[in-house]
């Protein structure tokens, strides 16, 4: 499967970041807690060279706490500020508010010997389509400001969003990049819903995160799917799945895309759990 997306809005977004990248002091910038690595634009370290960071854990509850945990202390180490959230709920809000200030302490510091009082930290909110950025700026606003929709390709164009007094933030379109160099990049964000449903084989995705599972998190073919033989290929699973979910088409057939369908609903409604589809480990090797 070879995935690849990148409309010409996107150059254009790319665009309007690079020029608006002087007026702010800290990039802050979303990713999905279940592919931190991979749902992170490396567009993005380029274009943030010199300004303070911080990387926003978004959608903590669908991803497995432990993993969770290792991510938040890989980014610490690399010298990003790192807070973990759940934008739906408010939950690490406060704790986003809190990073920002002490990211920029040093500039206000600057700011008030140099005489300049009150200017709000600028901070610019960057992430892939479809990785929750307007909701949690919605709820980091504490008010319906930014356009939500669990699509990607909402946010079209920049909007300044004053925080409270102390922090505006300038909103941006999700931005992809140009080409993936590692294929199981673009499966990981296709499962998490980052690229457009149509360009993909949705049967090919659910399979290849049926083999995930088996390697991973097995219990969930066990206790979700009843699989009762982990040996089998993960296509055979699919069919025991399809069956026994009653997705048959006429003559009795079984219908794998509707079970893929339903496979790849379940991991994204968490009816499968918390899980985390890569982890830093995985990095390093």
């Amino acid at each position: 499967m070879h995935f690849q997306w990148y409309p010409g809005h996107m150059t254009k977004a790319k665009r309007m970041m690079q020029e608006n990248i002087k007026l702010i002091d800290i990039m802050v910038e979303l990713v999905d807690a279940r592919i931190p690595l991979s749902s992170k634009n490396p567009d993005i370290d380029e274009l943030a060279r010199n300004k303070y960071r911080l990387i926003i854990l978004n959608k903590v509850d669908m991803a497995d706490p432990a993993v969770t945990a290792k991510w938040e202390k890989y980014y610490q180490d690399k010298g990003f500020y790192v807070a973990k959230v759940n934008s739906r709920k408010g939950s690490g809000i406060k704790e986003v508010k809190a990073l920002i200030e002490e990211a920029c302490k040093e500039k206000k510091e600057r700011d008030r010997k140099r005489g300049i009082l009150n200017r709000p930290i600028r901070a610019m909110i960057a992430g892939i389509p479809n990785v929750g950025k307007s909701t949690f700026i919605n709820s980091f606003a504490g008010k319906a400001c930014a356009k939500t929709g669990n699509k990607p390709g909402v946010t079209k164009g920049k909007q300044w969003i004053k925080i409270n007094k102390n922090v505006e933030l300038l909103d941006t379109p999700g931005i992809l990049w140009p080409k993936f160099e590692d294929q199981i990049v673009g499966l990981r964000l296709a499962l998490i819903g980052s690229i457009k449903e149509e360009i993909l084989n949705t049967t090919e995705m659910a399979i290849e995160l049926l083999a995930f599972f088996k390697a991973q998190y097995p219990q969930v073919l066990t206790e979700r799917y009843q699989v009762d033989n982990l040996e089998v290929e993960p296509m055979v699973m699919l069919e025991q799945i399809a069956t026994l979910r009653g997705c048959l088409m006429k003559g009795n057939q079984v219908d794998l895309n509707k079970a893929a369908l339903l496979v790849l609903e379940d991991f994204r409604s968490l009816k499968s759990g918390r899980i985390s589809l890569e982890t830093p480990e995985e990095k390093e090797e």
